[in-house]
């Protein structure tokens, strides 16, 4: 997406639901920022929490201004 990489990525709980992150990386080398989120909601899909991840990752990113 532009000068960002968005990763999102699921985890199983010990309920057996699914937990949400995302990793929002920008720069090169030496230069490089890697933001992780994760969100509180559980999924009961691996599929369903990491579209979630990207769903918001994506709000994120149209921001009218990123923080710094």
């Amino acid at each position: 997406m532009g000068r960002f990489v968005l990763s999102p990525s699921s985890r199983p709980t010990d309920c057996g639901r699914f937990a949400a992150s995302l990793s929002i990386r920008s720069g090169h080398g030496s230069e490089t920022h890697d933001r992780v989120f994760r969100f509180v909601p559980l999924f009961p899909t691996s599929e369903a929490a990491s579209q979630y991840a990207m769903d918001q990752g994506l709000g994120y990113l149209h921001q009218p201004a990123l923080p710094a």
